[in-house]
């Protein structure tokens, strides 16, 4: 068999999949956030003692020997380590907001965008950047003791494999340090974000992935396995999308949009990040919004309405929404793709005493429905859409999504990340998979050209209503 680990924010899951790509079982483990006052933090060895944890349930429920295994996990934060993979302090996580002001002193003065223009990426507060860069200024002892800042499958696969040396791959180093051209750290991005004295914690770059076999804990000894790419472009490998114009959208808590290129641009409104593949000279744009399904999740709180009746709901009510209208954008640190606007909240508009929970429901998954578009065309979607993620649990909101967005959906279920994970350590040990197989959709949902017709009046009006919440803060 083979085994995918994803090590995802909240929840650690290892699937086995047979010769075909067929999932055969999948473990998972929940794991904890920290949040305190802006800081996001999780327990490194909870992290790792969860992964242990899934791949031994896997392999006893899946008693099969394990042809490969395959890591991916989320993206950014700082992950210090010392020289074995072990932890020197709490893993600072992506959704960290305490390098805010430092990120607002770098919008103001112009290093973001120079950042961008060198590199193809879009800083937030809780990418490595800044985070370095807030420890450094507060916390310089714990980077003083660590060996390296890694990223999350790093301190896992170094773990696992009981590596000497901390790396990482060309999709994680993408944020905010690689310069997308040479697959290299810029070390002028290093210097502009202050940190040329800590350039040593930065981990090598394993270009191509590194490859390395398991130690015995958690899979069998000698198993082989290899590292990355991260939970974003695993998943655009295991929906297929590799083709340039190719995209893949992932309904989660937030939204990322994704879409395969051989093209680097990197005029425009700084925004998303260029995420660089196994493929040199390959791509994929990412534009990972802060709206998703988390967005849904607090209007169904609030209506009290159960996850379950969501579908029922949508069906019931019309195109439009009785003439409700949500601007999606509900957290907290504003939005991140397909422009920045740390200011930017929520609206809702054309709410009357007649409203009902279907009507803000209707309306807020329209609204994320736009969202979505905007960020697909800012990445430059031309070809086939994907679907993966929570969201394509519900087959009402994917009907509604496939007419807002006016084209067809593949959906794509199950694990993935974890079969992307699978995929990409099949291509660094040689092992030739069906790949077809492997990433075929579920299903095809195909819109309806009459509220495909509508919708794309309402996109506009999306666009409008959005530029006139943001320039009236300016």
């Amino acid at each position: 068999m083979y085994v995918g680990i994803d090590v995802g924010t909240s929840l650690v899951k290892a699937a086995a999949f047979d010769g075909g790509g067929r999932e055969l079982a999948v473990e998972a483990r929940p794991v904890g956030l920290d949040l305190h006052e802006g800081s996001v933090e999780q327990d490194m060895e909870e992290v790792y003692a969860a992964v242990v944890a899934v791949l031994d349930g896997l392999t006893a429920r899946v008693p099969e020997p394990v042809e490969l295994a395959g890591l991916t996990g989320q993206g950014d934060g700082v992950w210090l380590v010392d020289g074995e993979g072990r932890p020197v302090r709490a893993a600072a996580s992506w959704m960290d907001g305490r390098a805010h002001e430092l990120l607002d002193q770098w919008l103001a003065d112009g290093t973001f965008e120079t950042v961008f223009r060198r590199t193809g990426s879009a800083m937030f507060p809780g990418c490595p950047g800044p985070l370095l860069a807030w420890l450094d200024r507060y916390e310089p002892k714990s980077l003083d003791a660590a060996a390296a800042a890694v990223y999350c499958k790093d301190m896992v696969f170094q773990r696992l494999t009981g590596g000497a040396r901390a790396t990482t791959d060309v999709s994680d180093a993408s944020m905010p340090f690689l310069d997308p051209r040479t697959r290299s750290y810029d070390n002028r991005v290093v210097e502009l974000l202050g940190l040329p004295h800590r350039r040593g914690l930065l981990p090598a770059i394993s270009d191509p992935v590194a490859t390395a076999r398991a130690r015995g804990t958690g899979l069998p000894p000698g198993t082989r396995l290899a590292n990355g790419p991260y939970d974003l472009p695993a998943c655009a490998l295991g929906a297929g999308v590799t083709a340039p114009g190719d995209g893949l959208l992932i309904v989660g808590t937030c939204l990322a949009a994704l879409v395969a290129t051989a093209e680097l641009d990197l005029t425009g409104e700084p925004a998303g990040l260029y995420i660089s593949t196994d493929r040199p000279g390959h791509w994929l744009r990412a534009m990972p919004a802060m709206v998703g399904t988390a967005a849904l999740d607090w209007v169904l709180s609030t209506t009290r309405v159960r996850h379950d009746e969501v579908d029922a709901l949508l069906a019931e009510t019309p195109p439009g929404a009785h003439g409700v209208r949500v601007l999606p954008y509900f957290a907290p640190s504003g939005e991140r793709a397909p422009f920045v606007d740390p200011g930017l909240r929520a609206e809702l508009a054309g709410v009357s005493l007649e409203s009902t929970p279907a009507d803000l429901i209707h309306a807020t998954c329209e609204g994320i429905g736009y969202a979505a578009r905007h960020c697909l065309a800012a990445a430059g979607l031309t070809g086939t859409l994907a679907v993966c993620g929570g969201g394509t649990r519900s087959p009402a909101w994917m009907r509604l999504l496939a007419d807002v967005l006016g084209r067809p959906l593949r959906v794509v279920e199950g694990e993935v990340g974890a079969r992307g994970a699978v995929l990409a350590a099949a291509e660094r040990y040689g092992i030739t998979l069906d790949t077809g197989a492997w990433t075929g959709p579920a299903a095809v949902v195909e819109p309806d050209p009459g509220r495909a017709a509508y919708y794309a009046k309402g996109y506009e009006e999306h666009l409008a209503r959005l530029a006139r919440s943001r320039g009236a803060r300016l």
